[in-house]
């Protein structure tokens, strides 16, 4: 960054130190992710144990991701919780209409909600960061229903000053890969279950262990399609039988590199060129 793209990052940073000191006391929904660490950590830097950060644990969360929420938390000196959230058991959600996120956000919010209030916890934050709007989120809605508010967006902080701060406070995942839940490897309409969920979180761990950093594997009915970035392509083509037969192994007749490259959000696609399912009101 130059002098005056650093400065402005600094002021982002004062600024949001200054609007966390005015709430007192806060929980701030965690995942783990490069924006809700950020978050997390300026609030415990703020306000100390009157912050909490709070993981919504189901299913459609990764165990990897769950622990290395645990890890950052301790590196940050944060307080953590951890709720069960039973998202899995609402037909809405498992449906998996291109509305699912804003049933699995209304579960969360819900419980951290109730968790909050439970605690005398007058704030409730997430990490959206100012370009989180720019793909479909129909969680947004479940965001203002339960009163959560959204700091790094209302600050304008974009995703690389998100990195470059936490890179700045020394958070060790500051260049983090993006990553979403698991339901997101499912199109929509092909219902949400706990074991294909296990089935696709066992996926991408084994592709991982081949040294793969950045990935997903998208489930199609009897084809697996791997996503990695195009820069990664010769890596999958060396690894090919290892992948291949790992994969079919999981269950899936095929196996296919997508061309495209890694995209996040990919399965949204369909809903943009209209051959998707249509977007429901909650």
């Amino acid at each position: 960054m130059g002098n005056n793209e650093t400065g402005i990052l600094m002021g982002k940073l004062d600024a949001l130190h200054r609007h966390l000191a005015e709430m007192k006391q806060a929980a701030v929904a965690f995942s783990g992710g490069v924006d809700s660490s950020l978050l997390l950590k300026v609030a415990v830097d703020v306000l100390g144990d009157d912050a909490v950060g709070v993981v919504a644990v189901s299913a459609s969360l990764p165990r990897k991701e769950r622990d290395d929420a645990s890890e950052l938390a301790r590196f940050m000196g944060a307080r953590l919780v951890f709720l069960e959230t039973q998202e899995l058991d609402d037909p809405a959600y498992a449906a998996n209409a291109p509305n699912r996120c804003f049933h699995c956000k209304d579960h969360v919010y819900a419980a951290l909600l109730n968790y909050a209030r439970g605690q005398g916890i007058p704030h409730i934050l997430d990490g959206m960061n100012a370009e989180d709007t720019l793909d479909l989120r129909p969680g947004r809605a479940a965001a203002k229903k339960h009163g959560v508010s959204s700091p790094l967006h209302e600050l304008g902080f974009s995703k690389a000053e998100v990195r470059e701060a936490a890179r700045h406070l020394g958070l060790p995942n500051w260049d983090k890969p993006a990553a979403a839940c698991l339901s997101s490897r499912i199109p929509y309409g092909t219902a949400v279950t706990s074991s294909l969920l296990a089935r696709i979180e066992a996926a991408e761990m084994f592709v991982r262990s081949l040294g793969f950093r950045e990935l997903r594997v998208r489930h199609h009915g009897d084809i697996a399609r791997l996503e990695v970035p195009s820069s990664s392509f010769a890596q999958a083509l060396e690894r090919q039988a290892e992948l291949v037969g790992g994969l079919k192994a999981l269950g899936w007749v095929y196996v296919t590199l997508d061309l495209d490259g890694l995209s996040m959000g990919s399965m949204n696609k369909v809903l943009k060129t209209g051959r998707g399912a249509p977007m429901q009101d909650p």
